[in-house]
């Protein structure tokens, strides 16, 4: 299996630091996402993802070998159904994450098939190649989603995660943490006024200019998704953290 290339089959699946459920979770990769196999260690393999270079061990699963993404989701989740019926019985207690990129298989009214008795609203999804430049929409899809460490999805995302997912969506290359994220672009370390799209960063933390007052991002202390002042959280951050803003950015 070494050096070989899959795609997730899983809704989202995490990725640790180490080979072991005791280790950190660094990210996760969604359904669809496509990574390298580099190693073996036990039951882990030692991946490569595809979209970000990062590298990390995932559980030993079935994977898709092959997979000829034709959509993704658009919507925070997207239900699975058994049968391509609008009905609850034939619910799943499944979802597939923003961001999830499947190949349709076949068509039945609003509903498609991605993988044998598995289905998602049809106008849950977007063409794979379509962008939309609409962040703030984006990021409040998870507004007020639990803060999770490595998490990218409805069920917990961190703070760089959600910036990332923005570009992720978009098909366009963006680091996965925010050590990297910071490097990506010139940028300033001291502004008086924001500006819609002003990315502010600190050591180990990111958030995003949703308009010149307020800012949205995964806040660890509050646990959740938030929007919130900008000058205040500044001033919050550097009495509780201490820590100072150390880059601005536009997204």
């Amino acid at each position: 299996m070494k050096n070989s290339t899959f795609f997730c089959k899983s809704n989202s699946l995490n990725v640790y630091e180490l080979a072991s459920k005791k280790s950190n979770i660094s990210t996760q990769i969604l359904y669809g996402e496509k990574f390298s196999v580099i190693g073996r260690k036990k039951d882990f393999l030692k991946i490569k993802t595809d979209f970000d270079n990062y590298v990390g061990f995932i559980k030993k699963e079935k994977f898709n070998k092959f997979l000829d993404k034709t959509h993704k989701v658009n919507v925070l989740k997207s239900k699975i159904y058994y049968k391509p019926k609008n009905n609850n019985k034939y619910l799943t207690k499944k979802y597939l994450p923003f961001s999830s990129e499947i190949q349709i298989l076949k068509k039945d009214n609003n509903f498609v098939m991605f993988e044998k008795n598995k289905w998602v609203k049809f106008n849950e999804l977007e063409i794979i190649y379509k962008k939309d430049y609409n962040f703030s929409k984006i990021f409040k899809y998870f507004l007020k989603i639990k803060y999770k460490w490595g998490g990218k999805t409805f069920d917990g995302i961190d703070c760089s995660a959600l910036l990332q997912i923005f570009y992720k969506y978009n098909n366009k290359f963006f680091p996965r943490d925010t050590k990297d994220q910071v490097k990506i672009k010139k940028g300033v370390n001291n502004k008086k006024l924001f500006k819609k799209g002003d990315i502010i960063f600190w050591k180990g933390h990111v958030a995003i200019c949703l308009n010149k007052r307020e800012l949205i991002h995964a806040y660890g202390p509050r646990k959740k998704v938030l929007i919130m002042p900008i000058i205040k959280t500044i001033k919050l951050i550097e009495k509780t953290a201490k820590l100072k803003v150390i880059k601005i950015i536009s997204i």
